[in-house]
């Protein structure tokens, strides 16, 4: 097939959305993240109606980190949004783990970070990023130790309960919100898959905020 454009695959991508802005939806967005971010106004299924032929040729070709960049640090949030869409099409290799973890601490909040593990855990079913995620659950960011304790979420009966455990116990004590939100919900995830197994670890690790019990517990 032909080369990729990146910047006429990313021009076309940000003429969709220009066209497309709502400038009366586009502030309630940003307020929702507390400010953070510009946005166009864009809800979630027309933003991706608005690339989903563009997704359709990217995931014929090699990743292009080329365009993943210049989807970061475009000032609009649909942009990120957009990245993470191709990230999680796509797929990545273990060779791209320590870019993704770039983005990771770039423009930071839940919602890109929860995007992001999209594609780590299904990386983690086809290869074993234990040692990987294990050093990221200690590391000094707290959003790259949300990335790990959440990674594993929906893999369902691929889960590893005992990296999962490990993981959180890294973690406790922790009075940083979103990490006890996030432990809550990695342990409330795999409670839809082995509730025994939840209801013993949260017995036996006293030391679990408040937040992350009541979060774990909510299908026990």
């Amino acid at each position: 097939m032909n080369e990729i454009n990146t910047q006429e695959i990313f021009d076309q991508v940000k003429a969709a959305f220009e066209k497309e802005a709502d400038l009366v939806k586009a502030p309630l967005m940003s307020k929702y993240l507390r400010n953070q971010f510009a946005f166009y106004g864009i809800q979630s299924q027309a933003r991706k109606a608005y690339y989903k032929e563009e997704l359709k040729i990217l995931k014929k070709a090699p990743l292009d980190w080329e365009l993943v960049d210049l989807a970061w640090s475009d000032g609009h949030r649909e942009f990120q949004y957009f990245a993470c869409d191709y990230l999680r099409a796509k797929g990545i290799e273990l060779s791209d783990l320590a870019k993704i973890k770039k983005l990771i601490v770039a423009k930071s909040w839940w919602d890109t970070i929860d995007s992001l593990i999209k594609p780590i855990g299904m990386l983690s079913t086809q290869i074993d990023l234990s040692n990987e995620m294990l050093a990221w659950s200690k590391d000094d960011n707290f959003w790259v130790r949300r990335a790990a304790i959440e990674h594993q979420l929906t893999l369902k009966d691929q889960t590893k309960p005992d990296l999962l455990s490990q993981i959180i116990i890294n973690n406790l004590g922790s009075q940083e919100f979103f990490i006890n939100k996030a432990i809550g919900w990695a342990l409330r995830d795999y409670s839809k898959i082995n509730p025994d197994w939840v209801s013993q670890f949260i017995e036996t690790h006293p030391e679990l905020s408040p937040l992350s019990k009541r979060e774990a517990s909510k299908y026990l």
